[in-house]
């Protein structure tokens, strides 16, 4: 959605703090004017930037900054899925999803993926696969979410945060599917997940496993 212009962003930190720039629709680019940050918190920072559309309009563009994510489809010998029912204070609920995590500073996604499952369930997996990536927010956050498989599963002792809370839920794929139709699952990046593992099922696509060390 639009936001025209109503006030004039800061012109504090005007670097521009995204990198990357698709050229696939060059006539649909917009032009940073100027801009900066308007609040830097312990998980989001958000940015305020003055920007002209393609059609020439100047529009106010915020957005929250964020280093992305890795998560996690840890797949049992039997076919059986792990997933986590953690608490979401924004919505004041529990949701059912995939362990996940955000990347350390300069982390490799992989990296961050192996130490985000042993951290939060204790499991270690022999073999891993990529599975893309999904832009959880697009209009609003520069996060990635970069999605993994992992299987040849070990279960040791999990190492959570303080004030890290979640209960470990074991499904069988009929049973995680049933739980997406009737609505038990909606969280982005375990819906994308679905889809995944839905084509995977089907023979429509298949992983591309590699072994990596513990």
């Amino acid at each position: 959605m639009s936001q025209k212009m109503a006030a004039q962003p800061s012109a504090a930190g005007d670097a521009r703090p995204i990198q990357r720039r698709d050229e696939s629709a060059p006539h649909l680019a917009e032009q940073r004017l100027q801009g900066g940050p308007v609040f830097e918190g312990v998980l989001l920072k958000i940015q305020r930037d003055l920007a002209r559309a393609a059609d020439g309009t100047e529009c106010v563009r915020e957005y929250t900054l964020h280093p992305g994510a890795s998560a996690i489809v840890p797949v049992f010998d039997n076919g059986d899925l792990l997933l986590e029912r953690q608490w979401r204070y924004p919505l004041n609920r529990s949701f059912l999803e995939f362990p996940a995590g955000k990347l350390d500073a300069g982390e490799d996604p992989l990296a961050s993926a192996i130490r985000e499952l042993a951290e939060e369930t204790g499991y270690v997996a022999d073999q891993w696969a990529r599975a893309g990536q999904m832009h959880p927010v697009i209009s609003y956050s520069t996060e990635v979410i970069h999605l993994f498989l992992a299987r040849g599963l070990q279960q040791g002792v999990a190492a959570l945060e303080a004030g890290e809370c979640l209960d470990l839920v074991r499904l069988s794929q009929d049973d995680f599917f049933k739980a997406v139709h009737a609505g038990q699952v909606t969280d982005a990046k375990t819906m994308t997940a679905a889809f995944w593992l839905s084509q995977w099922r089907a023979g429509q696509w298949q992983p591309q496993w590699f072994e990596h060390g513990h």
